[in-house]
Formats: C-alpha cells, sequence, structure tokens
C-alpha cells in the first residue's frame, strides 16, 4: 500500500469559497529559494529540481525501506515588501519564492544527502531539506487560473482573517493540487493560505 499523505495530513483539502482556520504541524518539505516572476526559467529549474529529488526519494525509500507512497504536490510560499503585488498589482517581477514538495518523516538527512549527490547534475546552493512549522492558519481552494486569485486573496486578508480576530502572519502559501501541465487553466485547483496569529498578540 502507497501512503497518500494528502488523505492523512491537515491543511491539503479544502472547499472552493470556504475560508477556514486550521492548524498545521511542523512537516518537512524539500526547499529552493527564488526571487522573480514565476513564469521564469529560473522557477521552472526549481520546480525541475524538487521533482527528480522527490521521485529518487520516494524509490530510495521503497528500495530501501520498503516503504512506498505517492509524490506529493507542487507548493511555495510567496512573500513580497508590498502584499498589493499579490492582490490588486499582481506585478510578480517583485515576489519572492520558495518551492516545496511534502516528504515523508522517516526520510532522514542522510538519504536526502545521498540522493542530492547521486542526482548528477548540479544542485541549486539554496536546495535543502528542513522542517517548516506554520501553526495556525487561514485557507481556501481557489478553483481557475492564478492570475484570477487576486480577489479571493483580497477577501482572505482583508475581510475573513480581521473578521476572525486574526491578523496575518508568515508567507502566502500555495498548494497546486492539479497538474498544470494537463489541466485547463479555469479547472486548476489551488489551496490558497495565510498563517495567523491573535490580532491583540
Amino acid at each position: 500500500m502507497k501512503a497518500d499523505f494528502k488523505k492523512e495530513t491537515p491543511g491539503y483539502r479544502a472547499r472552493a469559497g470556504v475560508f477556514e482556520v486550521i492548524d498545521i504541524p511542523p512537516l518537512r518539505f524539500l526547499m529552493i529559494d527564488g526571487h522573480g516572476d514565476p513564469n521564469e526559467q529560473l522557477y521552472g529549474d526549481a520546480v525541475s529540481t524538487i521533482f527528480t529529488v522527490a521521485y529518487r526519494l520516494k524509490f530510495l525509500s521503497k528500495r530501501e525501506l520498503d516503504r512506498d507512497y505517492v509524490v506529493m504536490p507542487l507548493e511555495a510560499l510567496w512573500w513580497s515588501g508590498d502584499m498589493a503585488s499579490f492582490t490588486t498589482a499582481r506585478d510578480k517581477s517583485h515576489w519572492h519564492w520558495t518551492a516545496l514538495n511534502l516528504v515523508p518523516e522517516w526520510i532522514t538527512n542522510e538519504q536526502f544527502e545521498r540522493v542530492r549527490s547521486d542526482a548528477g547534475a548540479r544542485m541549486p546552493d539554496s536546495l535543502r531539506l528542513d522542517t517548516y512549522d506554520e501553526g495556525r492558519c487561514a485557507q481556501t481552494l481557489h478553483l481557475g487560473r492564478f492570475d484570477d486569485e487576486g480577489p479571493v486573496l483580497d477577501e482572505m486578508h482583508h475581510v475573513y482573517i480581521p473578521g476572525q480576530g486574526l491578523r496575518m502572519t508568515g508567507k502566502h502559501h500555495e498548494i497546486y493540487l492539479s497538474d498544470i501541465r494537463r489541466t485547463d487553466p479555469s479547472k486548476l485547483r489551488t489551496i490558497l493560505r495565510q498563517p495567523v496569529a491573535d490580532a491583540a498578540g
């Protein structure tokens, strides 16, 4: 039986048009950092590297540990000095990002370093296996094109989160549930997540 962490891990299910507050436990991710428009080559190269390493870790786990699992979808953290670049302006040249891929807790740093070394091609300096402790978050499911996320994020940031007595913290987080290579852009499914804390805190 393959483990499917989308079914077992909090935060990988959401409903369109519904905002909710959830608690995300500390999780282990492959990570690569970058800056700029995600349509440019740097981001594409990071995604390719992430999945190359992710699948090599899966095969190592199956071969050496007899533990198989479904490789998780691409995720990314996004941030900018001006949050309007995500909502109203959508100026992607100002975006910073960290591409992410969730890996099982049983994958060790030694196994990651071995896979990284065996991959052969030069790996980005920022490629790492690390724990991300996101904590309490607001999230929803967005259906459709990435460039149509702005109004949903604006409502989350300026209506829902303050209305819950909360304030934004941390980095905007997206989980790409659809394969963008095979899915019509109007049917893409993306979880939009924002870490939060008590407004009075």
